[in-house]
């Protein structure tokens, strides 16, 4: 996963655009666009089952405990008298019983008039040979048309012409995998329950059996060692720091006079460095001018220089972070994995053996920190009993040492405590009243799945043209999944690949921008936090509510990571000037803190800062630019996507494509409507009441026109907008010139 996101990165620098175009090599491969998707690792849900569940359940309370926030409450019913309730009964009543007497009247009319018909023509005189020729006549008419119309309906579905009939429920065999998948889940919970018992019993019995052995052992080593750098050297050698390892450094197959040598050369190291430092400062002032003036001259030699090395050598890719970890791996099965025998393991139960290897190492490695405490203290009482002034000129370096790194440690914990504004509080209390202030919401639980959107196919053909392609449905669920979902989910992914701290999503209104939010958090177990203008409009007032708004949303994110941070409606937080209407609720109170917090976020911190904007070109653009260093386009869709969203949504609501519904129809109708118009639109026509007369009223392609009509689309003017100037050039273009102006 690490591998494929550096090799975006490096495609992005390279084309300088967010989307590629692979339609021409999936034909020349024989390949469908399903081969592309980036498949979204469930394990990235399931291993946390137990901490959502957990997390849900809080909510849940907290939210039962705090009321319908924000929800209007119902207007009582209005009370109702004894004799009303009565009155309003018998009326209902006697309705139902008139109704039921007009329906027996009309049956006895119907059966009267029949008679009388049978009255007026007479006894019927047809053979019998002939009633029963034109009654197989009949039934071998229907018979044979319904037989073609199957065998007409089969062959088109073969084509692709229609749609498959929907499979209400599944077949045998679906549930038959679907109970052999649950019961391996459950064998895998309980085997990862036994591994986790047996890591601390295991260690637990190597620390009682063999921790004394391995103290004694240590020990009598390091104190030889002591002799041997005595006899060697003439003085006793120094201990190594745990830096540098400790007494893990000693016995790394060296002798004594190496391990002093090296000790005595990092020494000197250090002493040089020390000087080299006081000689830069003296010299810097005097060569500071002089740099200056060489700096214009060199500069162009050196672009040259470089831009002919470019054209010699051309592009190379550069080295991964994740290599190391790759090799790591295969090292690790060529020394454990490869030469064992795994085939009488089918159920797949940990190795005892393994794990004993294991824990002994970590045992000893818990010892070996302990001993060199003890034989720290135990060579400066030899140093001191042996050579006094030596050990008196050392102890007081490194009490001044001492003092430094004090200082120093000082330092940098009341940078800690001046940023911790809530130290007294815990984690369960902060994440409390975020959730009673509307901060952190329940995410909706849907799926990046269910974001409906087909392949460009002509996407290679345009940028031949030279014409600049809208991005597909497809690339920007690939480009979410890319960006947002592999980095979160994973924290291996996010420490070593390109790191991104905010994320802006940019399209008109209704393309499912909040709903590509929600799909992130679900797909990765994410909190999601809402710091929409809007949302903080009354919150936290005044500059110090504000600064401890964000501290505490940021804590609680870091410590319950991964999280997302929603930004709706980011235009407005970068203003270039605040409309009358918008002022009483402040929506630049993010501007000028928000860049602060995303310096603060490092790889280790799986936080996302998620921006939706329906008009970036209302922003100032530079500061705007600045925080959102990746911003995606999301356009309205395409014939192909229209097509496929209109086949989803009717079957989703129940509805059936016969011939009087043509979706593709509707897809050429619909051209300027956004995904939201289109499932408004649906909603309005597939109510329960129209469902349930499906049966006797086929659905048809004219009853979404008035729906539709009362919608407005996205007209070309607004998405021209969009067209002018390329999002995604737009962080980029601002880099260039800061790095130009420095």
């Amino acid at each position: 996963m690490g591998r494929l996101l550096e090799l975006k990165g490096e495609m992005v620098e390279l084309e300088f655009s967010e989307f590629h175009y692979y339609d021409d090599i999936l034909q020349d491969l024989k390949l469908t666009p399903e081969d592309l998707e980036v498949p979204v690792p469930q394990y990235f849900v399931r291993e946390k089952a137990r901490v959502l569940k957990d997390r849900e359940r809080i909510l849940g309370q907290i939210l039962a405990s705090a009321g319908p926030l924000g929800q209007e409450m119902k207007a009582p019913a209005p009370a109702m008298s004894l004799d009303e309730a009565v009155r309003v009964v018998q009326v209902c009543e006697r309705a139902r019983q008139g109704r039921l007497r007009a329906s027996f009247m009309r049956e006895i009319r119907q059966q009267e008039e029949r008679e009388r018909l049978a009255k007026t023509r007479g006894a019927s005189t047809l053979d019998p040979h002939e009633a029963a020729t034109r009654i197989q006549k009949v039934w071998l008419g229907y018979s044979q048309r319904k037989k073609t119309k199957k065998e007409r309906l089969e062959e088109m579905i073969f084509l692709g012409m229609l749609p498959p009939p929907q499979q209400q429920q599944p077949t045998p065999t679906q549930l038959r995998a679907r109970q052999a998948e649950g019961e391996r889940r459950l064998r895998q919970e309980e085997h990862e329950a036994e591994y986790q018992d047996a890591l601390v019993s295991m260690k637990e019995a190597v620390r009682a059996r063999e921790g004394p052995d391995i103290r004694e052992t240590l020990q009598e080593q390091i104190r030889q060692w002591f002799i041997e750098c005595r006899d060697a050297t003439g003085k006793f050698p120094d201990f190594p720091d745990p830096e540098e390892g400790g007494s893990a450094a000693i016995f790394a197959q060296k002798t004594p006079e190496q391990v002093a040598a090296e000790l005595a050369a990092k020494e000197e190291e250090r002493e040089k460095k020390k000087k080299d430092k006081g000689k830069k400062g003296k010299k810097s002032g005097k060569k500071g001018k002089e740099k200056k003036k060489d700096k214009k001259g060199k500069a162009k030699g050196m672009k040259s220089k470089a831009d002919t090395e470019e054209d010699e050598e051309g592009w190379k890719m550069a080295p991964s972070n994740f290599l190391p970890t790759v090799a790591e791996g295969s090292k690790t099965y060529e020394e454990v994995w490869r030469g064992r025998d795994e085939r009488q393991n089918l159920v797949q139960r940990f190795d005892a053996q393994l794990v004993m290897e294991e824990k002994r190492g970590e045992v000893e490695e818990e010892v070996r920190m302990q001993v060199d405490e003890l034989m720290r203290q135990e060579l400066k009482n030899l140093k001191l009993a042996v050579d006094r002034e030596k050990g008196k000129k050392k102890k007081k370096g490194k009490k001044g040492k001492k003092k430094k790194k004090k200082g120093k440690r000082s330092g940098k914990k009341k940078k800690k405590k001046d940023r911790d504004l809530t130290a007294d509080r815990s984690i369960e209390s902060l994440f409390e009243e975020l959730v009673h202030e509307g901060l952190l919401i329940r995410p909706m639980d849907v799926r990046l799945s269910d974001y409906i959107g087909e392949y460009s196919y002509l996407g290679t053909t345009l940028r031949q043209a030279d014409i600049e392609p809208m991005p597909s449905l497809s690339d920007v669920r690939q480009l979410i999944a890319l960006y947002g979902v592999l980095p979160l989910g994973s924290q291996a992914v996010h420490e070593r690949a390109p790191l991104l701290k905010a994320l802006l999503l940019a399209g008109p209104a209704g393309v499912g921008k909040k709903m590509l939010v929600h799909a992130l958090c679900t797909e990765t177990g994410a909190n999601l936090f809402n710091l929409s203008p809007g949302n903080l409009a009354g919150k936290f007032p005044g500059k110090s509510g504000l600064q401890m708004m964000l501290h505490m949303v940021f804590k609680v994110a870091r410590q319950l990571q991964p999280s997302v941070v929603w930004i709706g409606d980011a235009e407005k937080t970068f203003y270039k000037k605040v409309p009358k209407a918008e002022k009483e609720m402040e929506p630049k109170r993010l501007k000028k803190d928000l860049p602060k917090i995303l310096k603060s976020i490092r790889p280790e911190d799986r936080v996302l800062v998620v921006g939706t904007s329906r008009r970036p070109f209302d922003a100032d653009l530079k500061p705007f630019c600045k925080v959102f260093r990746k911003i995606l386009l999301i356009p309205r869709p395409d014939y192909a996507s229209r097509l496929v969203l209109w086949r989803h949504l009717v079957r989703e609501r129940g509805g059936q494509l016969t011939g009087a519904m043509d979706p593709s129809c509707l897809a050429k109708v619909t051209d300027g409507f956004t995904q939201g118009h289109i499932l408004q639109a649906v909603r309005a026509v597939l109510s329960e009441r129209r469902v349930q007369q499906l049966s006797r009223k086929p659905l048809s392609a004219q009853e979404f026109i008035a729906p539709l009509a009362r919608l407005d689309p996205v007209y070309k003017e607004e998405e021209e907008t969009f067209k002018v100037r390329p999002l995604h050039f737009l962080p980029r273009l601002f880099r260039v010139q800061t790095d130009s102006l420095a």
